[in-house]
């Protein structure tokens, strides 16, 4: 049975990059620690320490490769197994725990499992087959946990990137859009302390994906910031619930999905689709993306961003004080260190933003103001688009970075 785990173990190892998983071992007796390692080396890359403060330490520090699992002593001095290996969940969470225990502590260890702090527990004395075999199966968790984790991430990234490049050929105008409200939730994000900026950001880029189900004429008016009748602005206001509709399957966006739901909710509550949602009880993602949005529309109309800040600050109970405070600032800053430049459009290259729309000479919009130069942009410039338009000049801002 220990073999086969192990040979198990070996063979997803070597599928994963030929790692040999990493393992610490805590305990406060150097004597049974150094026997711990003398069981598991050759067959892992073991580490042992004798204090919960330096593995804490040790855990935390090994982000580039980091521990496989963890196996501890349950009764030590200061802290004891079952709180090391909760705070170990806490920092890494693909750290599998293996907890050490003697026969009087079980009732003790039967907890820590039960509250999902470890893995496995085995008791003392522990011989190297359940030992073994018990940190084998903990490795090939951790792997396998690890790899479902990757493939997530994979999947959420293939997904996101296919859809604004989907929207970046068929709507130019939308997809620019989405990438000037990114931009603005990026700037707010940290001075607001949001911890999954993230999501707000991957809000803001897909807003837009509900504009396919707008005429072609009302995403004209919506571009140029035209004034739009009571009609055009119900089906305006419902682009962001159109675009949750579109992505609430995609693994991971449930939380993108509730700010797309509510980010044209007021702070007051009104326009809010159940009651209670107002003011703080709002995903402060939403209440960030409704600014932004707002403050796109009033730009794109030919506000100046200072008058525009101003404008939304009169619409008493629309935003949140806090949130609109930080726009404001981060405006008046204007601290994102950009250059102008002026040339060919064969010559743009990913990064670059259009600082003006760039049309043909029939006068289709080819890529709209605020959009960046992305692979599926660069691609149809370099092999759909004849010289002559390759040779137009366009207005672009450099980010700092960009030469």
């Amino acid at each position: 049975m220990t073999s086969s785990v192990t040979e198990s173990l070996q063979t997803a190892t070597r599928n994963a990059g030929g790692q040999t998983p990493r393992v610490l071992c805590v305990d406060d007796d150097q004597l049974v620690l150094a026997a711990l390692q003398r069981m598991l080396r050759g067959k892992f890359e073991v580490r042992g320490v004798t204090e919960p403060i330096l593995a804490l330490k040790l855990v935390d520090e090994a982000v580039a490769s980091p521990f496989a699992v963890i196996v501890s002593d349950l009764s030590m001095p200061g802290i004891d197994g079952i709180t090391l290996l909760t705070r170990i969940r806490e920092i890494a969470p693909y750290t599998v725990r293996v907890l050490l225990t003697g026969r009087a502590d079980i009732d003790s260890a039967t907890r820590a499992v039960n509250d999902g702090a470890v893995f496995r527990f085995l008791t003392k004395p522990c011989g190297p087959t359940d030992l073994v075999g018990a940190v084998s199966a903990a490795a090939e968790h951790s792997l396998l946990i690890r790899s479902e984790r990757e493939l997530l991430e994979q999947t959420l990234h293939g997904s996101v990137k296919a859809l604004t490049d989907i929207l970046t050929l068929v709507n130019p105008s939308a997809f620019a859009r989405g990438t000037r409200l990114k931009r603005y939730v990026g700037y707010v994000s940290e001075p607001l302390g949001v911890t999954n900026q993230w999501e707000i950001e991957i809000a803001a880029l897909l807003s837009q994906l509900g504009s396919v189900s707008l005429s072609p004429a009302l995403i004209d008016k919506l571009h140029s910031g035209a004034e739009l009748d009571g009609d055009e602005q119900r089906l305006a206001n419902g682009v962001p619930r159109v675009a949750a509709s579109l992505i609430c399957e995609i693994p991971r966006l449930g939380d993108v999905c509730r700010i797309l739901e509510l980010s044209n909710v007021s702070f007051d509550g009104t326009n809010s689709p159940r009651a209670g949602m107002s003011g703080d009880a709002l995903p402060l993602g939403a209440r960030i993306l409704k600014i932004a949005n707002d403050l796109d529309v009033l730009e794109a109309g030919g506000m100046a961003a200072g008058v525009a800040i101003g404008t939304l600050a009169s619409r008493i109970g629309t935003y949140d004080p806090r949130v609109l405070a930080v726009f404001r600032r981060v405006i008046e800053e204007d601290a994102d260190p950009v250059r102008v430049r002026h040339m060919r459009l064969g010559g743009v290259v990913p990064g670059m933003v259009f600082a003006m729309d760039v049309t043909s000479p029939t006068g289709l919009l080819l890529a709209a103001r605020g959009q960046e130069v992305g692979r599926a942009l660069s691609e149809r410039l370099r092999y759909s688009m004849p010289e002559s338009l390759l040779d137009q000049e366009v207005v672009v801002i450099v980010p700092v970075g960009i030469a």
